[in-house]
């Protein structure tokens, strides 16, 4: 039961701004780097952005300068702040994050059901 839900994606214009919302879950303490990924159709799944536990964040050249990753800590949340965007923007995103579930001692990778965006005129 431990999930990422995204929300907030739907169409946009070029140029336009759009938020998408990640909401954590589950029976676990900590989510440790947590990040946004995105697939285009015919296209590889690639890195949009991650935040640390500490907030560092790292963003693909594709969208440095364009897009902002930010989470809430207290509500185990992630947001995506897209600006200027393009219509080479297009894809489902991703949400992802790094949990050590109980008693492993090992990082897991969850992933959520991806949520749609479309920049188009």
């Amino acid at each position: 039961q431990v999930q990422l839900v995204e929300s907030g994606g739907g169409l946009a214009q070029p140029g336009g701004t759009l938020t998408l919302s990640c909401a954590a879950s589950g029976n676990i303490f900590t989510w440790y780097t947590m990040g946004w990924y995105r697939q285009a159709p015919g296209k590889q799944r690639e890195l949009v952005a991650t935040t640390t536990l500490d907030g560092i964040r790292n963003y693909a050249d594709s969208v440095k300068g364009r897009f902002t990753i930010a989470r809430a800590n207290a509500r185990n949340t992630v947001y995506l702040r897209m600006e200027s965007l393009k219509p080479e923007d297009t894809a489902v995103y991703y949400c992802n994050g790094m949990i050590i579930p109980e008693n492993t001692q090992r990082y897991t990778e969850i992933w959520g059901q991806g949520i749609l965006v479309t920049v188009s005129l």
